[in-house]
Order: C-alpha cells, then structure tokens, then sequence
C-alpha cells in the first residue's frame, strides 16, 4: 500500500482539522497492533483509528466500528488512565518521514498538568505506536523493541525515545524542483522510478512510477533533455499539491474491481482498463480500501491458536484411528485362534507336554493336518486354555476397537466440522461462541477459576428465497443444535450437505407448503455454508425436522436421520462469507 510521508501530511492535515482540541473520551485496542480513541468536539464525536500492522500501517479518521475483546490488554488499560480526559493540542510530522507525533494536555494521578505525546510510526513491519511522557521516556508501545531487534534504538518503558533513523533523501516539500531533477540524474544505472524512490523523500512507489511514466520510465542515463524537463514539471506538479493542501484521493482498481493502489493524485499508468475512484478524504479512502482487509486478517488471527489447536488435535485423532485399525485387523484370524483351542482339547488324549508344535487333522477343513505351534513348556491343556483365551481377547478387543475407531471418526468429523466454522467466521463473537464451545468440549482449557463473561449470541444468518419463504442457517455447532431442535417446528424443512462439513440449514415453512424453487434455492445456501463451497455439484440431504434426531451423549451438531431426498446443486457463490 502506498501511504507514503506525502500522504501523510494530508492526514495530518485532515485529521487537524477535525480533532485540535477534542478531548480523549474513551482508548480502545481492537487487536494487539490496533488503537482507537473516541474523541469528543463541540461538534460531535470522531474515532481516531491508528494501525502498527505491517499489512497497513496508518492512522485516520474512521466511521467504521470495530469488535474489541471482551478483557481489554494491559496497554489498553494503561492508555485509558493516562489519557482519558486528555486534550489533543497539536500533530506534527518529522519532515516528510512516516511518523507522526500527536501532543496531549492531560492530567497525572495527582491532578498534576502533564504534557504526552503518542507517536505513530508507519514503516511497514517495523511500524509502532509509542506513548511519550513530557521528558521523552517512552511509557509503552504496542510493539517493545529490546537490542535483540533493533541496533539502532531500543523502544522499552523507562528509555528515551528516539525518532526512527533519517533515510538521508531530499525532502520534495523544502528543495527545489532543480536539487531533485539533479539528485536523480545521479543515479545513472537506476531505472528512473527507482531513483526517484531512493532519492526522494515523501513519495511510494506508485508516485514514483506515475512521475516515470511521463518519461516514458526509461534507464536515467537514457534521459533526454526533455526527459529532464518533464521530470521537473512533475516535481513541480507535486510541489504544489503539497504547498496548496489539494490533493486527490483515489483509488485504483483492477478489471475485476479488486483494490490495487491508492495515491494522492491522478494515476494513469494503469491505462483505460484500471478505473480509478475519487474519494472526498483520506479517512473515506482507507476505511475503505483497508479495513475488509484488516478485519479478516484481524479474525482469522485471533482464531489462530484454536486453527492451530484442532489441526494438531486433528492429526492425534487420526493417527490414534490408523493405529486403532491396525490392530482390529489383527482380529481377524480370532476364528483361527478358537479353532486351535478347540483342536487341541480334541485331541489331548494323544498330545504330550514338551512338542513345539501338535500335528492335528483339522476337521473343519477335511481332515487336512494343520499345524499348531505351541509353548513345549505348558501342556496340552494349558496350550488349549492359551488359545481360547487369545481368542475371547481378541474378540472383546474386536468390539472395543470398533466402538473406539467410530468414536474417533465421528471427533474427526466434529473438529472438521469446526474448522469449517472458523473459516466462515467473520466477527470476534462468532469467534468467541466457537472458542466456548470448545472450552465445554474439553479441546480448550478455561483459564482462571472465574466465571467469564459469555459474548452475546448472534442469530443464525437469514435469507430469503425468491418465492418467499425464510432460511436460517446456523453459524456454528452450538446454534446448529439451537435451531434444528429449539428453533425449527416438525413441519420445517432441515438441509445439509451430504459427506462434507457444513452448517444445519432450515426453511421456515411458516404454515406453507414448502415449493421445490425454496428446496433448490436453500440447498444452494446449505452448499455455500459447507466446506464444499468450491465444489460445482455438492449433494444436499433435505428432510423435515421431525425426522433428524440428536444421539445420545452426541457432540455439537451431530445429528442422524434415515428418511430423506437428496439434490445436487452448485453452492450460492452471490453470498459474501
């Protein structure tokens, strides 16, 4: 992404306007790398939303809300009690480097008056957030960098806070046009994009290539004298964009409409086929174009250990299955074992003690001689009462490890079932009623003796088909038992994909005959809410609810049914998971 110092100062500019001398009414840390502030003006309120994620540093204005998890972090705690009722008085940036400094007015635990400062250092992986007090210590920071990570500064509580290194570039607000064109013109093995980028303070990569391509983005020691000209116009062009505060927020996108890059003025490079949309601020531009990014990233991270969790569970399982399957097929010769007691008790009258092995005729099997190994040191009796009792253990094993590899198979399922969950959960609650679900299943251990506070319950997702009738589909195995046994009414329709993980789907029948468009239409969305969803053809079970019963002692979502229809249909692509 391309928030460069350029950009920055735009924010900086953006962001003043709105907030110089709005109070800090609440601090809220969304994940580890995030903060937002919830400022107050005479005006109204604005949520000051700052990122230290190396996917998209920034800072900004932000209408969107965001979850936050139900204990807030320790540096979150912290931030609230030295900086709720604080004043934001100023934000300076140091030149045109990608940080930004945010000054507070505010007041120490003994009413005392404090200067603080937050800094936001937006540097791709290197990104931070760090509280200042009035004597350049740094309080904490989102990210704490010891000597292990960093030669250059440390960023601890108690140290002095030191300014990200300078990169030694000519800052495009503060030199003339001219010192640039030459900076750059050094740089003769360079192709000219790059050279700006190197030489250039302030400008991305995509500032860099759209000035380039008015120089038709040739080797520098190519350049002609018009080159040179051109290349100046732009600096200049630039210059004054920065000078008049005017920029132009936009976005680029690719033929598919997916995001490719933003900037702060026109973008051509791209050609006719790459549109480009114009935004009224900074602050519109990135909630948009970051945060569905953001949020994912944000879910499928917080999700992360139980992901880890049940793969790891997973492949216990399973391997404990494969041993468990190993060792029934072992039970298969039981039958050989009974019958070699049973020979050897037939014929006892002429068998002795100290052979290692009987000679028998084997009249299950014409009389033909079969022969039986046996221990020389135990008799004929003790060999006959050995076998038989090999052979009741194999049979009590045979049973035992039938009950065990269905009972493994079926965990197999369930964890399935719940990776699934977790790769359609798109919010911190459904995270959260998943991750309690595992707490009561076992795979996860409550951490502490209190009670915690259990996230309000979503409803299942609803949809409606085109003739009308109402689906509800649930969200995860909790919700799934919910409606299917709670929720639902005899005369409901229940849906779901057949052999393949996936969510419990019911029609509404509302007093209706359910139609056949309804069956197909919901089966489509049973298929879609399913680990089938990239399938083309996907089987769908469809019965009504009176004829899916729930197991005794069953996990989460394990159901049965014997009577139903079944459809073939390709999964609901228009739904957004």
């Amino acid at each position: 992404m391309a928030l460069d110092g350029i950009t920055l100062g735009f924010i900086k500019n953006e962001i003043s306007g709105y907030l110089l001398g709005a109070k800090v009414e609440k601090v809220y840390q969304p994940s580890k790398c995030e903060l937002v502030f919830l400022m107050r003006t005479r005006s109204g309120a604005y949520r000051l939303y700052m990122s230290a994620q190396a996917i998209s540093p920034r800072i900004h204005i932000t209408s969107q809300t965001l979850e936050n998890p139900q204990k807030p972090p320790m540096l979150c705690m912290l931030l609230r009690k030295r900086l709720v009722g604080a004043t934001l008085t100023e934000i300076n940036q140091v030149s045109l480097d990608r940080v930004l400094e945010l000054c507070f007015d505010a007041t120490d635990e003994i009413g005392d008056k404090v200067k603080l400062k937050v800094f936001i250092e937006i540097m791709a992986q290197r990104s931070n957030i760090v509280l200042v007090n009035e004597n350049g210590k740094v309080i904490d920071a989102v990210k704490r960098v010891d000597e292990t990570k960093s030669t250059y500064r440390e960023v601890l509580p108690g140290g002095t806070y030191l300014l990200p290194p300078s990169q030694n570039k000519l800052d495009i607000s503060s030199c003339s046009a001219g010192e640039i064109v030459k900076a750059v013109c050094e740089k003769e093995s360079q192709k000219l994009s790059s050279a700006i980028l190197s030489s250039v303070l302030g400008v991305s990569p995509i500032v860099c290539r759209e000035i380039a391509c008015a120089c038709s983005d040739k080797a520098v020691e190519d350049m002609t004298v018009i080159d040179e000209s051109v290349l100046y116009d732009k600096i200049v062009e630039i210059q004054n964009i920065i000078a008049e505060n005017k920029p132009s927020p936009q976005v680029v996108f690719d033929p598919e409409g997916n995001p490719v890059d933003f900037s702060f003025m026109d973008i051509t490079q791209y050609g006719e086929n790459y549109p480009v949309k114009k935004y009224s601020s900074f602050s519109e531009l990135l909630d948009e174009f970051c945060f569905e990014t953001d949020r994912m990233y944000r879910i499928k991270r917080r999700a992360g250990d139980m992901l880890k969790l049940l793969n790891n569970a997973s492949q216990r399982v399973a391997k404990k299955v494969n041993l468990q399957k190993m060792q029934l097929e072992k039970c298969d010769d039981k039958e050989t074992l009974r019958i070699y007691a049973e020979l050897i008790n037939s014929n006892l009258y002429r068998l002795e003690k100290g052979a290692a092995f009987y000679d028998i005729e084997n009249y299950y099997d014409n009389n033909n001689v079969v022969r039986i190994k046996v221990n020389p040191a135990l008799s004929p009796v003790q060999n006959s009462q050995k076998y038989y009792k090999e052979y009741k253990k194999s049979v009590t094993a045979e049973k035992m490890l039938a009950d065990l590899i269905e009972s493994g198979e079926q965990e197999l399922l369930y964890i399935d079932s719940v990776l699934d969950e977790l790769s359609r959960a798109d919010s911190e609650a459904e995270i959260s009623e998943i991750r309690q679900e595992l707490i009561a299943g076992g795979y996860i251990r409550r951490k502490g003796k209190d009670k915690i506070k259990l996230p309000k319950t979503l409803p299942p997702y609803e949809f409606t088909t085109s003739d009308g009738f109402r689906v509800l589909v649930g969200r995860n195995n909790v919700q799934n038992d919910k409606l299917t046994f709670k929720t639902a009414k005899n005369y409901d329709m229940w849906l779901h994909t057949q052999g393949f993980a996936g969510s419990h789907t019911v029609i509404a029948s509302d007093n209706r005959e359910i139609t056949d468009t309804a069956i197909e239409e919901a089966a489509r969305i049973a298929a879609r809410f399913s680990s089938a969803d990239g399938a083309d053809k996907v089987p769908v079970d469809y019965t009504l609810i009176k004829n899916v019963k729930k197991p005794n002692n069953a996990k989460p979502g394990k159901v049965i049914y014997h009577v139903y229809n079944t459809v073939y249909v390709t999964p609901n692509r228009d739904i957004q998971l």
